[in-house]
């Protein structure tokens, strides 16, 4: 572990111990969660390192027991998100600094026939809190008031935002010819 504070195990107060059971048990759940939303491992390790600091930092906020892994989800979704929205000013800049450079001419356009190509495209078309929640229920497994405590709302809430996603991604299938 590299956290910014070193774990001093002579500390009386349990802290590190309980913190490094803490991360055993949850590392590989919000890993896979972090491999599922980012496009690089780099990027979902930053994302890993980040929601775990987070954790050290308000380890007296952390919930006890099953709590402890939707309390992490939920640091890792806010992470995630200002992870995007970095990638985001980034792709932006990119972009001014391209169409300001001269072009060298038509990139050609790939087909993108195969089912699975289909399924990609239609699901990156949709807004990050429709994938964040379609994730946390179809991949990680959460019910649909796990899905609450990470996002914060009630389980209403959260039931309705489902199945808005759900439908939002039946009718970009549909747009890609898949019979939904």
């Amino acid at each position: 572990m590299h956290l910014a504070e070193p774990l001093d195990r002579r500390d009386g107060s349990g802290r590190p111990a309980r913190f490094e059971a803490m991360y055993t048990a949850n590392y590989e759940l919000i890993l896979g969660y972090a491999l599922r939303r980012t496009q690089t491992r780099e990027d979902a390790a930053d994302v890993v390192a980040d929601t775990f600091l987070t954790a050290w930092r308000r380890f007296d906020e952390i919930p006890t027991g099953a709590e402890t892994r939707l309390w992490l989800f939920g640091v890792a979704r806010m992470v995630l998100a200002n992870h995007v929205r970095g990638l985001r000013r980034y792709e932006r800049l990119g972009a001014r600094l391209r169409s300001e450079a001269t072009t060298v001419g038509p990139h050609p356009q790939t087909d993108v026939d195969d089912a699975d190509d289909r399924l990609v495209a239609a699901f990156s078309r949709l807004r990050d809190n429709d994938r964040d929640i379609l994730i946390l229920a179809a991949v990680e497994g959460l019910t649909v008031p796990e899905i609450a405590r990470v996002q914060g709302c009630t389980a209403t809430a959260a039931r309705v935002r489902l199945h808005r996603a759900r439908t939002r991604l039946a009718r970009e299938l549909r747009r890609d010819g898949f019979d939904v």
